[in-house]
């Protein structure tokens, strides 16, 4: 495994992190199906095994099933080789399955509490807010996080989904750690101006879904998306429905060659494609099983060569060339 420096703490985090956002259940609007909990615990203890070193969950995921999952799992590693634990602070639960946006001072600090009880740690390792939203709310928010560093609660704060011209505002209050967005092949706007402002300010990038909710693992046919529950979010997403579905699917054969050329997986590929670029500290990769985080930690290992980064490149400009021929198509960010 692989590690590197994140932004500006001095935290030496593993390339590859493990994500928590599916082990939170079908239960609310974002979830990906139900989930047994030993396996959810399982998989946590796994990927500590296996040489990653660091956990993100969210409060808001699962309604706060996720971070209860984490916390159990923390209560059967030893303490020697306990992982850093990122969470987020920002979207609440506010009844009949809607989310609530909020960074006010009072919603946060609650929210901090909430997160310490449901992991069962005394101090967060990096506390992150999850969407700058409502936007005019976010300089509260962040002088929240810095007030909640200073007393001990947090150690290091940082964000997610924010843009440049946002983490300058918060730049201006106090030092940005590390930002979280969504990063894969098919997800590249932060490619543009986002990943150059990171690394000149020395801001840690930790990506989230590094295989495209899972379109970049090779294992998606039209039969098993279209199998797909509808408590999984990925079954109203775009990209997962026909036109945009086909075009990935022959986008992913492509991918399979060059893996193969590789003799390493397609989830390999994908991960190893977002870690080429210097500005990004870790990947987040989600699993449920146990034998999911075996297959991909090995990806903290991969460093992709020139020609097989100019390959993916011409399958992506033919992927693209796809899409523009389809019109005026959703293409979501995230």
């Amino acid at each position: 495994m692989q590690f590197r420096t994140l932004g500006n703490s001095g935290l030496q985090v593993s390339v590859i992190g493990l994500g928590t956002w599916a082990i939170g259940g079908g239960d609310w609007k974002f979830g990906w199906g139900d989930q047994d909990e030993s396996e959810a615990i399982d998989t946590i203890v796994k990927s500590v095994e296996v040489g990653i070193n660091w956990i993100d969950t969210a409060a808001i995921y699962g309604l706060g099933r996720s971070e209860e999952l984490v916390g159990k799992a923390l209560r059967e590693i030893p303490n020697a080789s306990r992982p850093i634990v990122a969470t987020k602070c920002g979207r609440t639960n506010i009844g009949n399955g809607d989310i609530g946006k909020c960074l006010r001072r009072d919603s946060v600090i609650a929210e901090c509490e909430a997160s310490l009880k449901r992991l069962g740690v005394e101090c967060i390792d990096l506390y992150q807010m999850h969407w700058p939203e409502p936007d005019e709310e976010i300089e509260e928010g962040w002088q929240t996080l810095v007030d909640l560093k200073q007393q001990g609660k947090v150690r290091h704060i940082g964000v997610s989904n924010h843009s440049v011209d946002q983490m300058k505002r918060l730049q201006a209050i106090h030092p940005v750690t590390s930002l979280q967005p969504p990063y894969s092949m098919i997800a590249r706007d932060i490619e543009a101006d986002v990943l150059p402002f990171c690394g000149r300010e020395n801001i840690g990038v930790v990506c989230y879904s590094p295989m495209g909710k899972g379109m970049l693992t090779g294992t998606f046919t039209k039969e098993r998306v279209a199998a797909l529950s509808g408590k999984d979010h990925r079954s109203r997403d775009p990209r997962f429905q026909s036109p945009q579905l086909e075009i990935n699917l022959a986008f992913v054969d492509e991918l399979g060659l060059i893996a193969a050329g590789l003799n390493w997986t397609l989830p390999e590929l994908s991960i190893a494609w977002v870690l080429r670029r210097p500005e990004l500290t870790s990947a987040i990769v989600g699993a449920r099983r146990p034998d999911q985080i075996m297959q991909t930690a090995v990806a903290g290992t991969r460093n992709l060569d020139g020609a097989s980064t100019t390959a993916v490149e011409a399958a992506l400009q033919r992927r693209h060339d796809a899409l523009s021929a389809l019109g005026n198509v959703q293409t979501p960010k995230v």
